[in-house]
């Protein structure tokens, strides 16, 4: 395997007069202002889609496909949702997947449309190392949480009954406009939460304001690991959209102290004359990554200083990078419908080579679940059916790029969710350690009063055979959120009439620990209700379940909150 020069990557993409066959100059792309007329089959985005945790007797949760929850960062892009109503319609467990599998097919055809005409935006006008993961991830923790590494940073509390602690109001937006309010942190001293024009941090157990760090334009995407003095990165807009120019693109690469809510720096980059909007930006150690269909570029955490940048003269570049412990490209050669896609171990600091696993033939798409161990997702031959972006799991050595398992996931049994699409790094309702995949089942018939169930399942990474499981208990529906240690955390669905529930999965014996039981009277479920996972951001971190929207939009009603939280009585 040809090594790249140092100090950088090799080249990647052509400056912008002969880009690649995907290119995409807008990047991270927002929703589009008008969703594309549906077949008959009914594609596109719900207008207002069900709330599937709403219930009564008999019926049952949708499956959720939580985005990643990092306790530091949530980078998940979702489509638009809208608080579901005291009572809300129901679909079959058939009409869901079919949905999501509708709703995949638009999103990618839209994708390979804007990469052929150059075009790309998308806006809507009506509602559709010294780096730990932390708060909501998948290695070690599908998030980042500072305290929770190896040892597991959750106690078990003396009293697990939560209450409303906070809420934070949406944000005002021009009418027929939506924007992105993507990204949402939690440490031990604040929860932060994107908003129109800027982060805002709050004390996490009383709401109190306690810093603000304005942005010339909304975060568009944000890396899920932090490091251990809470420094992180974000990409944003470089103006404030409005209803005739409703983006200018996610461009503008910017470090941020978490502690202090001050910036750190600002960069980007460029292919030939123009700006290149990423799709992907992540952490590993001192290095910045970003990643986008124009290449890859890097930045020191510290100085801001270039470490590479997307380079004319090849038909390879960097869509995207996993990072936490370890720095691994996704890199693609080739044209569109014909990819060949590489796994790229890196050292993050040079940008050089130290093992690559291929991709098989097939594969389009791919997402980095994991970096150490080195784990991806991919839809292969687009077999998974249900807009997962998951077929198979490749379990892979990353000192000698080697396969070390293909874990195989069908879409009817499995409910972990990639948007390998759009991002890279961005998978939910899973959960990596040392040696485990941890993934939900879809729900299923559970022959008791409330009908329908899951299960979480162990699969051993080394061999991928299966065996253990954890059982979400008639009428319940268990996800994970991420690691804590050893132990998986993970949010679980509670019937019509009782609130959810955040718990420990011991890692080796799955047995559940109860960590915080949401309350149960009506307002408290209209609103733990109003939430989902598969399209808002959910972080749990000291003790703590913070929920929130990635949306903001003009005819959101003035009482929606933009963000939720719910702990410990006081």
């Amino acid at each position: 395997m040809t090594q790249p020069p140092e100090p950088g990557r090799p080249p990647q993409g052509d400056g912008g007069a002969h880009e690649p066959a995907d290119r995409n100059p807008y990047g991270a792309t927002p929703p589009p202002q008008q969703p594309p007329a549906p077949p008959a089959a009914g594609y596109g985005y719900p207008q207002t889609p069900p709330n599937p945790y709403l219930q009564q007797p008999g019926q049952h949760p949708g499956q959720q496909a939580s985005p990643q929850t990092p306790q530091y960062g949530y980078p998940a892009q979702q489509p638009p949702t809208v608080p579901a109503p005291a009572v809300a319609p129901q679909r079959s467990e058939a009409e869901r997947k079919a949905l999501r599998a509708q709703i995949a097919i638009v999103v990618s055809a839209v994708v390979a449309i804007a990469l052929i005409i150059g075009g790309g935006v998308w806006y809507s006008g009506s509602k559709d190392g010294g780096t730990k993961t932390v708060a909501g991830g998948t290695e070690g923790g599908k998030g980042k949480g500072k305290d929770g590494g190896e040892a597991g940073g959750e106690k078990v509390p003396s009293d697990p009954d939560a209450e409303l602690l906070f809420d934070v109001p949406m944000p005002k937006v021009e009418k027929n406009l939506q924007i992105n309010v993507k990204g949402s942190w939690a440490t031990g001293d604040v929860y932060a939460k994107s908003g129109a024009d800027g982060i805002t941090a709050y004390d996490p157990q009383t709401g109190e304001q306690k810093w603000k760090l304005p942005l010339p334009g909304p975060v568009c995407l944000s890396s899920r690991h932090t490091t251990e003095d809470g420094k992180t990165v974000i990409v944003h807009e470089p103006t404030r959209p409005t209803a005739k120019a409703p983006t200018a693109g996610c461009s503008e690469v910017t470090a941020i102290d978490l502690t202090t809510g001050k910036k750190l720096w600002t960069k980007n980059a460029k292919s030939g004359d123009r700006p290149v909007r990423f799709d992907n930006v992540t952490l590993s150690g001192t290095t910045v990554a970003a990643g986008s269909s124009s290449g890859g570029a890097a930045w020191n955490l510290t100085t801001g200083a270039s470490l590479w940048q997307p380079k004319p003269g090849d038909t390879c570049y960097d869509a995207g990078y996993g990072g936490g412990k370890a720095l691994v490209a996704l890199r693609k050669c080739g044209e569109y419908n014909n990819y060949q896609l590489l796994l790229q171990t890196l050292d993050a600091k040079k940008g050089t080579v130290l093992s690559e696993y291929k991709l098989p033939e097939g594969v389009d798409y791919a997402s980095i679940v994991s970096t150490v161990p080195l784990v991806a997702a991919a839809d292969v031959g687009d077999t998974a059916g249900d807009g997962s972006g998951i077929s198979d799991f490749f379990s892979v050595d990353a000192a000698t790029g080697k396969l070390r398992a293909k874990i195989s996931a069908p879409g009817e049994t499995y409910a972990a969710d990639c948007d390998g699409v759009t991002a890279v790094e961005s998978c939910g309702n899973l959960a990596v350690s040392e040696d485990t995949l941890y993934l939900p089942t879809e729900e299923h018939d559970a022959g008791g009063d409330t009908g329908r169930t899951n299960e979480v399942v162990a699969i051993d990474l080394a061999t991928g055979k299966t065996g253990r499981k954890a059982d979400a208990g008639d009428g319940h529906n268990l996800l994970p959120l991420r690691m804590d240690g050893d132990g998986v955390l993970a949010y679980k669905s509670g019937p019509y009439d009782k609130g959810g529930q955040v718990v420990r999965l011991d890692g080796d014996t799955l047995k559940e620990t109860l960590l915080l039981q949401l309350p149960n009277d009506q307002a408290s479920r209209e609103l733990e209700i109003s939430f989902s996972p598969d399209y808002q951001e959910y972080l749990f971190f000291g003790g703590r379940l913070f929920m929130s929207e990635v949306y903001a939009r003009g005819d959101d009603k003035e009482d929606e909150p933009l963000a939720v939280a719910f702990g410990p009585k006081a």
